[in-house]
């Protein structure tokens, strides 16, 4: 099975980051620009909490607040949840769907290394699956 470290490789381990003191409008902006879906929140090179579109129809859009008034620490995700590169996509795919959750930061050494969301770790898996029957298709033709 794949590994998250695999899965950077492939993808691209880029991050995309916002301090928590930016506006809701200005994380939005750059999710646009970058064509992401969550960006981490950091102070000091530090992950402190993560920001998605989801948090945005939640907790603006929903509730009637502003983006251009309400900052990023106002709405995002605190309590971080993140995963180490050699952890297996399918150990992140359970813990997301257990969860709920669509992104996950990955932690190397202390420092933040990437993110991964549920759409790359279901691409990897469907890869996966993939290959197997490949190679299962493979193995009867040559065995007969």
């Amino acid at each position: 099975m794949q590994t998250v470290r695999q899965l950077l490789e492939v993808k691209g381990s880029s991050v995309h980051v916002i301090s928590p003191e930016a506006s809701v409008y200005d994380a939005l902006r750059l999710m646009a620009e970058k064509n992401v879906g969550a960006l981490v929140a950091t102070e000091a090179g530090q992950p402190v909490g993560l920001i998605s579109e989801r948090d945005y129809a939640r907790k603006v859009v929903l509730l009637g607040r502003h983006s251009k008034d309400t900052l990023v620490r106002d709405i995002m995700t605190r309590e971080l949840v993140c995963v180490d590169p050699s952890q297996g996509v399918d150990q992140c795919m359970a813990l997301m769907t257990g969860k709920h959750f669509r992104h996950l930061p990955v932690i190397h050494e202390g420092r933040l290394a990437g993110i991964i969301s549920i759409g790359d770790v279901v691409k990897s898996l469907l890869d996966h699956q993939q290959f197997t029957i490949q190679q299962l298709e493979h193995y009867i033709v040559n065995s007969q």
